[in-house]
């Protein structure tokens, strides 16, 4: 029966692990598409037993359950636009990246997820491979942090010269823009680089870094945050920026709070309460 309604939700889909902490994955993708105004949906790749201190063990699901998840949500509700985080096996990655080339899904964005905050390793080492030719080609952006480049391209990146030349080689493997996260560099400003490869462009967003041991699901905020603004039309530098804007309040808000007794969470819902 086809269903009426007056109105459309903006739907975005996170494809990750879940964390039991609730800081992370799954739960900080959903709380970001909801603070952000879109219908969250979640296909789940692994479980994971963690919180603020760390990674206790990780349950990871079968690739032919994950496929199934993706049509449930894909073949029924669609998408306007995905956030692809932990997929943790190579088989995983193949499997996710089949369905969606199948389903020609749009407005993808990859956060190559390879370490937990706490150091935890969050993907095989024989997936990195499978990230870099079965994923970045259908990623309309990809999120690496500074170690996440460094495993990408098998080089340190460690300075702002470092991470252009970093930005143009990641985008080689045929994403079309690069947002490569600068908050490992020491300083009073965290500095995040945009490359966009059609441009050959580079857009610098900084914002006043935060000293605060709350940063545990920063990456997938912001990964998310950007996916959420794409769902809801802007386009891709304009969504970045949003993002920018919206995880660096996360932070700040999240500094004065306190869970757990290792790296708590951000907030979420600044901007409502």
């Amino acid at each position: 029966m086809e269903q009426k309604g007056k109105f459309r939700y903006f739907r975005a889909l996170s494809i990750a692990g879940s964390d039991s902490g609730g800081g992370a994955g799954i739960q900080a993708d959903l709380k970001t598409f909801a603070a952000l105004g879109c219908y969250g949906m979640s296909v789940i790749t692994a479980l994971t037993a963690q919180n603020s201190v760390g990674v206790q063990d990780i349950h990871p699901a079968p690739p032919s359950f994950v496929r199934e998840q993706l049509h449930s949500v894909l073949l029924d509700l669609g998408a306007d636009a995905v956030k692809i985080g932990m997929l943790f096996s190579a088989e995983c990655i193949r499997t996710v990246a089949g369905v969606l080339k199948e389903q020609g899904v749009q407005r993808i964005v990859l956060d190559p997820v390879m370490v937990a905050q706490s150091g935890d390793k969050l993907l095989r080492d024989e997936a990195v491979q499978a990230v870099k030719t079965e994923l970045m080609p259908l990623a309309d952006l990809i999120t690496p942090n500074l170690p996440e480049a460094a495993v990408l391209l098998g080089r340190p990146v460690e300075s702002l010269d470092d991470m252009q030349a970093a930005a143009r080689d990641l985008a080689g493997f045929g994403c079309r823009a690069v947002l490569l996260k600068g908050g490992h560099l020491q300083g009073d400003q965290s500095t995040d680089l945009l490359y966009l490869e059609d441009e050959d462009r580079f857009v610098s967003l900084s914002a006043a870094f935060i000293r605060t041991s709350n940063n545990h699901g920063t990456g997938c905020t912001l990964s998310s945050a950007v996916a959420a603004c794409l769902a809801r039309g802007m386009d891709l530098h304009s969504a970045v920026n949003r993002a920018k804007d919206y995880i660096s309040g996360a932070i700040r808000a999240g500094a004065e709070y306190r869970l757990g007794q290792g790296h708590g969470p951000v907030h979420h819902f600044f901007e409502l309460w």
